[in-house]
């Protein structure tokens, strides 16, 4: 047997229907669209078209709001901190401010500010200064003997 000699069962594959291609191929001349209307021309697409009914999507009521202004802060869990203070990246003695966090690679951009929540535990005696925090964050820094100071987020320009 040579690879030239390999090839399916026969029935296994079927040949692709060719649209258009003569009387004989029982889809010619208009190609199995009918005759004339929108949907017998090329380039149509009519999705959500419902004849003129009011569409699905228009009946619907409008729900929600986006703050075109909102802050947008890049979120640490204590317990990523703590993780980062045991392997060393970041230094316990010094303050641990948002340049700290980016400099360890603990946070890539600060966005509008960094702010810290609770998760996990949080053993380190450290000073901690960041744009915003949870209260449950704040409890648990100033339980390890620690102080986390939250500063006011920089002013939209």
């Amino acid at each position: 047997m040579k690879l030239n000699e390999l090839s399916d069962n026969p029935g296994a594959t079927k040949g692709k229907k060719r649209i258009g291609r003569g009387p004989g191929s029982g889809k010619g001349k208009t190609g199995g669209r009918g005759i004339k209307g929108q949907k017998s021309r090329s380039g149509v697409a009519i999705k959500g078209y419902e004849g003129g009914q009011m569409p699905l999507y228009q009946r619907l009521p409008k729900r929600g709001f986006n703050k075109p202004n909102r802050k947008s802060f890049a979120v640490i869990n204590l317990g990523l901190i703590q993780k980062f203070i045991d392997e060393g990246k970041i230094d316990v003695k010094a303050d641990i401010t948002e340049d700290a966090l980016i400099a360890s690679g603990l946070v890539r951009r600060k966005k509008d500010g960094i702010r810290v929540l609770a998760k996990g535990d949080f053993k380190a005696k450290a000073t901690i200064a960041v744009t915003g925090a949870s209260k449950g964050a704040v409890e648990a820094v100033e339980k390890a003997g620690g102080t986390l100071t939250v500063t006011a987020p920089a002013a939209a320009e």
